[in-house]
This record gives C-alpha cells, sequence and structure tokens, in this order.
C-alpha cells in the first residue's frame, strides 16, 4: 500500500477517535449534577454574546476543513497515480481532483470570511448593548428596574428587545444600535447623526427603519404587559446610539440619545405614572422571561 495512503488513513483514525472520546468525555461530565439549577437573568447583549460563540464554533470548522483539504488531495492523488497505469487517464483524473480542491478551498475561505464579518458585526452590537446597559445600571439605585435582550414573539417571527427600564416614571423600550463610522458627505460631521423627528439624517445618507422597529416594539411591550398584567401603559420607545453626538432637533413618537443621556430622559421631571405594586407585577413578568442563562 502508498505509505501516503497509509498516512492518511492513519491521520483520519486518530482524528475519529479523538473526536469519539471527547465525545464520551463529554457525556460522562454532563452526569455530574451541580448543586443548583443555575437559571440567571440575560445581560445586555445576550443574543449576541450566544451569536459570538456560535461564530467561533462555525470558524473553527471552516479552519478546520481547510486545514484537512490538502491531505485528502495528497492522500487521494498518491492512490489515484498508483492505480492508474495510463498517464494521459492519469492526468485527466489528477485535474479533476485539483478543480475539485480549488472549488471547495474558496468555499472554505468564503466560510471564514463571511464568519469573520459576522462575528465583527456581533461584537460591535453586543459592546454597544453592554454599554448601553452599563449607563441604565444607576436608576436601579432610584426604584427602578432594568431588564435585558428580552425574548419576545409576534406569530412565527422572533426578536429580542434590547432593554427595558421599569419605574416610577413608566415604562420605556430602549433600543440599541451600534453603528461604525464611514466617510461623510460634504457638509456632514462623520461623528453626528441628526434626527429630523421623522428620520435619521446619518453623514451618508437618511433612513428611518430603526425608528420604525423601536416604535413597533415599543408598542409590542404595551400590548404584552397589558396582556400579562391588566395595567394599561404605553411603553416609550428610545433609540440609543452608542458613540455617536445625537442631535434631536424635533421630538417624534421615538426618542433618539446618545446612551449618557438616556437616564435624565427617562427620569424626565419625575412625575409619578406607576406605583411600586404595578412597578412589582410588571417587573415579575420581564424577570420570568429573562432568568433563562444556563451557560
Amino acid at each position: 500500500m502508498d505509505s501516503g495512503l497509509v498516512y492518511f488513513v492513519a491521520y483520519i483514525l486518530l482524528f475519529s477517535g479523538a473526536c469519539i472520546g471527547l465525545g464520551f468525555w463529554h457525556i460522562c461530565m454532563r452526569r455530574d449534577r451541580p448543586p443548583v439549577e443555575f437559571k440567571l437573568l440575560r445581560g445586555p447583549g445576550e443574543t449576541l454574546r450566544r451569536g459570538l460563540a456560535k461564530s467561533d464554533e462555525n470558524l473553527m470548522l471552516h479552519v478546520g476543513g481547510w486545514a484537512l483539504l490538502p491531505l485528502v488531495v495528497f492522500g487521494a492523488s498518491g492512490w489515484i497515480g498508483k492505480q492508474v497505469e495510463a498517464w494521459a487517464q492519469a492526468w485527466v483524473i489528477l485535474s479533476v481532483i485539483v478543480l475539485l480542491f480549488a472549488i471547495a478551498l474558496l468555499y472554505s475561505i468564503r466560510g471564514v470570511v463571511r464568519g469573520i464579518l459576522q462575528y465583527r458585526s456581533n461584537w460591535l452590537g453586543y459592546m454597544g448593548e453592554r454599554f448601553v446597559g452599563e449607563k441604565l445600571t444607576p436608576l436601579e439605585r432610584e426604584g427602578y428596574r432594568v431588564y435585558h435582550d428580552i425574548p419576545a414573539a409576534a406569530g412565527d417571527r422572533k426578536f429580542n428587545l434590547d432593554h427595558v427600564v421599569v419605574g416610577p416614571t413608566g415604562l420605556w423600550l430602549v433600543e440599541t444600535k451600534t453603528r461604525r463610522k464611514g466617510r461623510a458627505r460634504p457638509g456632514f460631521k462623520d461623528s453626528e447623526v441628526t434626527f429630523d423627528g421623522i428620520q435619521l439624517i446619518w453623514p451618508w445618507g437618511e433612513d428611518r427603519k430603526y425608528l420604525k422597529q423601536a416604535d413597533d416594539r415599543a408598542r409590542w411591550l404595551s400590548e404584552e404587559v397589558k396582556r400579562l398584567t391588566g395595567i394599561d401603559i404605553a411603553a416609550r420607545p428610545i433609540l440609543a446610539l452608542p458613540g455617536w453626538w445625537v442631535n434631536e432637533r424635533k421630538l417624534g413618537s421615538v426618542r433618539v440619545l446618545n446612551p449618557i443621556n438616556i437616564p435624565s430622559a427617562i427620569r424626565g421631571r419625575g412625575q409619578r405614572v406607576l406605583g411600586d405594586d404595578q412597578i412589582d407585577l410588571i417587573a415579575r413578568q420581564l424577570e420570568d422571561r429573562c432568568r433563562d442563562v444556563e451557560d
């Protein structure tokens, strides 16, 4: 038997054996029970944190497949070269192998690049939500309850509420959008976004989708709170833009703020809207949805 094929088969057997061994070890470890069934509250960006972990797994899978491809081609080409007597046939077969190798390699590179881009996007969003979460924390010392990354669903569509604050001044939905800064148009500052009451004016263009998303999710939250508690209160939406200087030229149905300014906006003039019993009732429902972190 060709030595190249022997090495290749030995590598596959060792790799498979290691995977099987790790699988059995994992099963054995799962038999040990922790002293308590941990179900922690979600932190800021919990969904994105899980996305980052998934991106790590996918990236390692693609990189591992990429590293294995040359070994597959080496073993296959060596074995085929020994089996084929006619050089013309050998070259045809080897050409097909090289072509398949190139296709597989390009696919692996594409997967790695997409994984890296997804990782960068998730990382930026995760850090943005963490930043906003930190700015909301001081409100907890003033009688407010703050929850993050609340799972939600409307029909078949699943989504999450980035941050929800409930306290004396009412119910607030904070949607975080963290965007990188790019090249600005002439006459625009690359670090400033303007809200004219209708749309966001970025240095590179205008859009309304983030405003609509915040408004829709606040409306969903209001309906859900009323369904679960009977308390009829309109959740007030805030769009948080970490790292941006926000110029609110005109107020709209959605407040657009730098996270640093969100606590003062929530406090407002201190006019009490909810009583302590109402705050506790709403908070219990929100906490039930958020207490699902086990890893």
